[in-house]
């Protein structure tokens, strides 16, 4: 086991040993933890009762973060004529068709999330000539994840609000940002229930049992909370109520 050093001991005193925090609780509590010099991104990991051998227990999906992830994401759309025209309009920061296929071909992967219309991954045969390079990176247009469509503006305004994509690991864990150390509490709590709750409605027929087996924040540099798990599926649709 690595060794922790004196800072990140100090900050694991702060987390009471055996404790289940509440939402509210872990959100108030992580900011503390966050004391690096830089803008610490706020990590939340759930560990899902599924098995994601088997295809009909796999969790993928987007959420939209009420107060986005405190970072821009470059977008990259490949489009041409009105869709590209679109793209521009709605704030993409690459747009464009052929050209674009080569330089990434070329090894230019200056963006963060890749679009596409639905035409154009057929006529540009994107799959073929850029599976290898995007898909290892999850960079790969794919309509699971809304990012093959022909709506180029909703996709592209929502991916520079704070749209994230997330799937299940081969662990049953899902990995998402939620914001950053400087959010109020207040976002940060909005944008961890908004995940949890995109999450309870992606909950696989197949899956039995306990679904939210484990649920965890931490800093980026700091030590992570456990939160509550037992009535977590009743306080979430409370939140969506209210």
């Amino acid at each position: 086991m690595a060794k922790r050093g004196k800072r990140y001991l100090q900050l694991l005193s702060l987390i009471e040993k055996g404790k289940m925090y509440s939402p509210k609780e872990a959100v108030s509590l992580v900011k503390k933890l966050a004391t690096a010099k830089f803008d610490e991104t706020i990590n939340l990991a759930v560990r899902l009762g599924v098995d994601p051998r088997h295809a009909d227990q796999q969790v993928r999906g987007t959420v939209v973060l009420p107060y986005g992830t405190g970072k821009s994401k470059r977008v990259l759309v490949f489009a041409e004529g009105e869709k590209a025209q679109e793209a521009r309009e709605a704030g993409a920061d690459y747009v464009g068709g052929e050209e674009l296929v080569k330089q990434i071909e070329g090894g230019w992967l200056d963006f963060d999330v890749a679009i596409a219309t639905p035409d154009i991954m057929g006529t540009l045969k994107i799959p073929s000539r850029l599976g290898k390079i995007l898909g290892p990176r999850g960079l790969m247009p794919n309509p699971k994840t809304g990012t093959v469509t022909n709506d180029i503006a909703k996709a592209v305004k929502e991916y520079k609000a704070g749209r994230v994509e997330f799937r299940t690991d081969r662990y049953g864990i899902v990995h998402v940002p939620i914001g950053k150390a400087s959010f109020s509490e207040e976002a940060l709590y909005k944008n961890l229930m908004t995940v949890l709750g995109v999450l309870l409605r992606l909950k696989p027929a197949a899956a039995k049992g306990q679904y939210f087996k484990s649920i965890n924040i931490s800093p980026s540099m700091g030590p992570s909370i456990s939160i509550d798990t037992k009535n977590i599926s009743e306080l979430i649709r409370q939140e969506e109520a209210a």
